[in-house]
């Protein structure tokens, strides 16, 4: 039987599959901590070379014999789903060729496949990515059966394999699953972090909401959710199941109600200078109005690369541009070529191009991304030079380049010891406010370090900075306490463990013995060296040590509950910096004092 006719919708051929069972995983809301519905997936008899997927599929010979697994896959999980009056959405998932079959003739195979079994109001549709959509805006145009029959659908595995921009833009899906490869280590990634800040953005501004796959333990589920990504899935959150858990686990529950944040990873490269279009810019020919569809087909063809061709005036500036995967789509319909091919392209482009001179910085290329029309995402942009038409950029690139700034304004790191500094340390105290999370201010200083740094030079004293960064580095625990460098020879701990007090009590005496041993022997055994004081007089001056004053915050309302105050960051700055003030004055080096203390005294201003 040939590819088209069973995608018609005619019966398919019998092939001889083993007994099959389904598993579900849960899909969890990270606001309520509920379970939003299970994904369904098949197994083959246990204990056997058939259990997982991958091989019951290498059973097919051909598209016809795929399709037919994934049907009765889809099946054994309906009944599956009902035997065990499983609540909230069911997700089956189905390849573009299995949806075509299932969607010709008004969807009557797929109405027919959920019918009687479950409302399909809690079915969604999982795309996946087995083979490409060799036209997304057609596909798109079928996918809107689903909406006919009261189903929703998902893009599965976006950012791997084919799950571009055009797929994303064309379907709309109403969920994007990221792929597992953009979930783990996200606490340790600051790419992967603002990769998916910057698709909850797009998803938000197309009307879809994100779906976290593979989430593997309370880190990457502390980051996910303060990111703002609504729903997730992963062996923290459930593993599959023939019978699956109906109840998010303590633990996990405990990690989405926590009050603690996520401790967002920072890029320490320094900051270069911002790009402009001309940097993303990709050369590219043009054609010029008037040319035929069928010369446009030929440039195509023989620039498979192209992902769009722009139409020029003859003296070079831009009129319009073709998509190609638009062009191609509806080119290749029957009669199309016969009927259009000797016609004039700009019917088959898009008369109103996003262009940009070369010189047009991010900030303004930037706002494609936030426009209503998302279109030119997937056409891309024109670029030009004085007028003229100079080349062509992906909204792919776009993307990225954005994707880039932002990871650079996120940086503001200390040059010499590559930690956050002002801007990053800001951040994070609002993020623990508004959360109202319990934490401690930890503002650090090194007594006596401009003296050493005068006598022993800049070199001594960068190593000395170095060091102490290092110590308070090891004091922190890196999914909760958040380090920075104020500036000189001033730090900021931002903790939430437990522990804090314990953890900062050794880097201090693990930095004080250390930074005797950057003296000379003779300084050594006089416990200090000579030097001006502030006034310019000579004085002795101990070794370098470290004193660290803490404020203890402690837990309130988040902000915009009732009973919340509104504290920023100015506010724990001072209060930390009082705190320092009088552990410089300790014999210990180390002070604590309460934010409700100096509230209440008095000195509680920014």
């Amino acid at each position: 039987m040939s590819n088209a006719s069973f995608l018609a919708g005619e019966p398919l051929p019998r092939l001889r599959l083993p007994p099959l069972h389904a598993v579900f995983q849960p899909i969890v809301a990270f606001g309520t901590g509920e379970i939003l519905g299970y994904e369904a997936l098949v197994r083959g008899p246990s204990d056997t070379p058939l259990a997982m997927p991958d091989a019951l599929f290498r059973l097919a010979r051909n598209e016809a014999d795929t399709v037919q697994i994934e049907l009765e896959a889809a099946r054994t999980a309906l009944a599956a789903c009902a035997a065990l009056g499983l609540a909230g959405s069911l997700f089956l998932n189905f390849s573009t060729m299995a949806l075509r079959y299932l969607l010709a003739d008004g969807g009557r195979a797929l109405e027919a496949l959920v019918a009687g079994k479950i409302d399909p109001a809690r079915v969604v549709i999982e795309v996946t990515e087995q083979a490409q959509i060799e036209h997304a805006e057609r596909f798109g145009q079928a996918m809107g059966v689903l909406h006919e029959l009261g189903m929703q659908y998902a893009l599965d595995d976006f950012g791997s394999g084919h799950a571009n921009l055009d797929r994303l833009i064309h379907l709309t899906p109403h969920y994007v699953k990221l792929d597992k490869s953009l979930v783990r280590g996200i606490g340790t990634s600051p790419r992967r972090l603002e990769i998916v800040r910057t698709m909850l953005a797009l998803a938000k501004a197309l009307g879809g909401a994100v779906i976290a796959e593979g989430i593997e333990d309370a880190d990457e589920l502390a980051v996910l959710r303060d990111l703002g990504v609504p729903f997730g899935q992963g062996y923290y959150l459930g593993r599959p199941a023939a019978q699956p858990v109906t109840a998010v686990a303590p633990q996990a529950r405990q990690a989405l109600v926590s009050k603690q944040i996520a401790v967002f990873p920072q890029t320490v490269r320094s900051a270069r200078p911002g790009v402009a279009a001309g940097k993303l810019m990709r050369p590219a020919p043009a054609v010029r109005a008037g040319t035929t569809n069928n010369a446009l087909l030929d440039l195509f063809h023989a620039r498979p690369g192209l992902h769009a061709v722009a139409v020029v005036n003859d003296d070079g500036t831009p009129l319009a541009i073709v998509n190609r995967h638009y062009f191609l789509d509806r080119f290749t319909a029957p009669f199309h070529r016969e009927l259009y091919g000797k016609k004039d392209c700009m019917a088959m482009a898009s008369r109103a191009p996003l262009c940009f001179d070369k010189g047009a910085g991010i900030d303004e290329m930037a706002q494609a991304l936030s426009g209503e029309d998302q279109r030119p995402l997937a056409d891309g942009f024109i670029v030009t030079d004085h007028g003229r038409y100079a080349g062509l950029g992906t909204g792919a690139d776009l993307i990225r380049a954005v994707t880039e700034i932002r990871m650079e304004a996120a940086r503001y790191a200390n040059p010499l010891t590559f930690l956050p500094g002002n801007m990053p340390l800001n951040r994070h105290i609002d993020r623990l406010l508004d959360a109202g999370a319990e934490f401690h201010a930890c503002y650090v200083d090194l007594n006596h370090f401009k003296p050493y740094n005068d006598q022993y030079g800049y070199w001594k004293g960068d190593e000395m900075l170095k060091g102490a960064a290092a110590f308070l580095a090891q004091a922190c625990d890196p999914a909760r306490d958040f380090l920075g460098h104020v500036g000189g020879d001033d730090f900021l701990v931002l903790y939430q463990s437990p522990d804090w007090e314990t953890r900062t009590r050794t880097a201090i005496a693990q930095f004080n013995r250390a930074a005797r041993e950057l003296y000379s022997s003779a300084d050594r055994a006089a416990g200090g060296i000579h030097g001006e004081d502030r006034l310019g007089q000579r004085t002795f001056f101990p070794t370098v040590s470290m004193a660290a004053g803490a404020v203890r915050v402690g837990a309130r309302p988040a902000a915009g509950t009732a009973g919340a105050r509104r504290l920023d960051s100015s506010h724990i700055g001072a209060a930390a910096a009082t705190a320092k003030r009088e552990a410089k004055k300790a014999s210990s080096g180390f002070v604590v004092i309460d934010l409700r203390e100096l509230a209440r005294e008095g000195r509680l201003r920014p």
